[in-house]
């Protein structure tokens, strides 16, 4: 395994670890234990790729779990946020962004039994960037009317970022739901 996939395989072992912090408090400080995993697994994303791409150590472990990593942990902190009463994350929000990932998904799945490489779309990764940064301002919680207005603008920027890159990687790959197309 190269270091790129173990960045990634390191990621998905934070993700327990940060679900724990992020729904107990028998540690103090738990909140921002979680709120530094959080962040260390979310540098680790740009960290494996980049390591990934300069020394050419891309492989099909990593274009699989890459993303599926990703969506682990973002799903986890949502699920996390609508666990607490007085989260600012809607539940139909976390719907969307969740179904948004089960989508692509299954469209991966179709497209790589028929042999083609689905890529990453920029609006998917600017998607999931501010699905991190929405994500660290909520574990983070720092309060205050100017905050939170902020959150709001980060939670309904990626709601909407989750839509729009949904609807770009429908409209770019729908040929892999055409059966005579492949």
């Amino acid at each position: 395994m190269n270091l790129p996939n173990k960045i990634t395989m390191f990621r998905v072992f934070m993700i327990p670890f940060f679900v724990f912090f992020m729904l107990t408090d028998y540690v103090s400080y738990s909140k921002y234990i979680a709120l530094v995993i959080f962040i260390v697994a979310s540098l680790s994303d740009t960290l494996d790729g980049y390591i990934a791409r300069k020394y050419n150590l891309i492989s099909n472990f990593g274009k699989f779990m890459d993303p599926l990593a990703d969506k682990l942990l973002v799903s986890s902190a949502l699920i996390c946020f609508i666990s607490n009463p007085d989260s600012k994350m809607p539940v139909w929000g976390v719907i969307v962004i969740i179904s948004r990932e089960f989508i692509i998904s299954g469209f991966r799945l179709v497209a790589s039994d028929a042999g083609v490489v689905l890529a990453a779309s920029w609006w998917g990764k600017i998607k999931t960037i501010v699905q991190m940064l929405m994500s660290i301002l909520l574990i983070a919680d720092f309060g205050g009317e100017v905050m939170n207005i902020i959150e709001l603008v980060f939670i309904y920027a990626a709601i909407a970022l989750t839509v729009i890159s949904l609807v770009d990687y429908l409209v770019k790959n729908w040929h892999v739901m055409d059966d005579g197309a492949m």
